[in-house]
């Protein structure tokens, strides 16, 4: 009999939502081909994101020339940004006939470059260049004052003593930049 002091027992647990005694399904297990299929997911999207970063984004490139020395020296590793805007002095990596190159932008589309013994100018101001050897229009193929065309850059070496630049090939294309310099790391003797 029910003793009326003692309070109902009340199940916490409503009716609805008590478990009903269904079978649980078993839990599937996975085998090697599901953890390769993961890993190689991960594998792919991993490459896909660093393809495109390092297509649109930034660059990696050794050094093979001594055209920028002393700013960048044979063999030195280094990593460019190809959305930053060049400036006047910026060091960029460039593509031209197939090579990789490394120069310092001296002057844009549309400016008037004239190289005397020793100073350079653009559009008739003469221009702050630190470079330690002196430029001289001897051996350029390019009549000064050059006219730099519209989409391209006018590009020297470091190393002055090196014509592979735009005394030679003229104005560099915007397309054949492969980004400005923003990092250098000395590979050889380390």
């Amino acid at each position: 009999m029910d003793n009326p002091n003692q309070p109902a027992v009340v199940d916490p647990v409503p009716a609805t939502e008590k478990q009903t005694n269904a079978p649980k399904k078993p839990k599937k297990k996975r085998t090697a081909a599901y953890y390769a299929g993961r890993f190689f997911l991960k594998l792919v999207i991993t490459a896909a994101v660093l393809w495109i970063l390092l297509t649109f984004v930034a660059g990696v490139f050794i050094c093979h020339t001594n055209s920028a020395y002393p700013s960048i020296k044979d063999g030195d590793f280094c990593l460019t940004w190809r959305l930053a805007k060049p400036e006047q002095g910026t060091m960029i990596a460039y593509r031209h006939d197939g090579e990789l190159r490394f120069g310092r932008v001296i002057a844009f589309g549309g400016d008037k470059v004239s190289i005397f013994t020793d100073f350079i100018t653009v559009n008739d101001y003469g221009i702050s260049d630190e470079t330690v050897y002196p430029t001289s229009p001897e051996g350029s193929a390019v009549n000064y004052p050059y006219i730099v065309p519209d989409n391209c850059v006018f590009v020297l070496n470091d190393y002055r003593s090196d014509l592979s630049d735009s005394r030679t090939f003229g104005g560099i294309p915007s397309g054949e930049l492969r980004g400005a310099v923003v990092f250098t790391m000395r590979m050889r003797g380390i």
